[in-house]
């Protein structure tokens, strides 16, 4: 049974509310290094920031709708990386992936694998509860192609829901053991989260990590 330091470094801890300021961002680093989490995940226009050096820096990409052009996103991260990003969250263009444009969908990701190569971490968020399961193993193995790192469940702001354990599992089967698979939205307790890891989860996307690590009941947000 993983401890609740075991999980903290699996958390990206994320704030990416439009209201999100400055100061809100400050506060979510200092609570990240109190907690012992892997990252804060953030939105670009927060970088660069002040983090300490074991404090890793995800940035989302394309996000939340991923309707974005291809040179766009690679722009943005590749801005992201050069203002101190470490990892990319990329949305995919989720309507491509409900047409079955698996080869437009690994164009996509490719162009921003090619902005931010290695050792940048490229995450590629699916939006899992959108998607039926072809589809979810069709985005999957474009990500595999493409050469991303992780594919992730959800950005959390769709009205389709976010991480399930179905999802998970589905997407850790099609990428096989060489990607990480993350979980995000509504992972808000600790049980949850040890369903997800239990999955095939090796990272989670979490705003209300401290809750979440206390065991603390939940509340709402990513």
């Amino acid at each position: 049974m993983p401890t609740p330091a075991d999980i903290a470094k699996l958390i990206d801890h994320t704030l990416l509310k439009p209201e999100a300021t400055h100061a809100d961002v400050e506060a979510l680093i200092l609570e990240a290094a109190e907690l012992g989490t892997y990252s804060v995940c953030v939105s670009p226009s927060m970088l660069p920031v002040n983090a300490p050096a074991e404090l890793k820096i995800a940035v989302v990409c394309g996000f939340p709708s991923g309707k974005h052009l291809s040179s766009i996103k690679a722009a943005e991260a590749s801005a992201a990386v050069d203002a101190g990003a470490d990892e990319v969250d990329m949305v995919i263009d989720v309507g491509a992936a409900k047409e079955k444009r698996y080869t437009d969908v690994e164009a996509d990701i490719a162009a921003v694998r090619a902005a931010v190569p290695a050792p940048t971490v490229l995450k590629v968020i699916i939006e899992s509860a959108a998607l039926d399961d072809d589809e979810i193993v069709g985005v999957c193995q474009a990500a595999v192609r493409a050469g991303a790192d992780f594919v992730k469940t959800s950005t959390g702001f769709h009205p389709a829901g976010g991480a399930s354990v179905h999802a998970v599992k589905l997407m850790r089967q099609t990428v096989g053991p060489d990607l990480g698979v993350k979980a995000s939205g509504g992972v808000r307790t600790m049980e949850q989260a040890e369903e997800m890891l239990a999955a095939g989860a090796t990272r989670l996307g979490v705003s209300g990590s401290r809750a979440l690590l206390a065991g603390s009941a939940p509340g709402a947000g990513y």
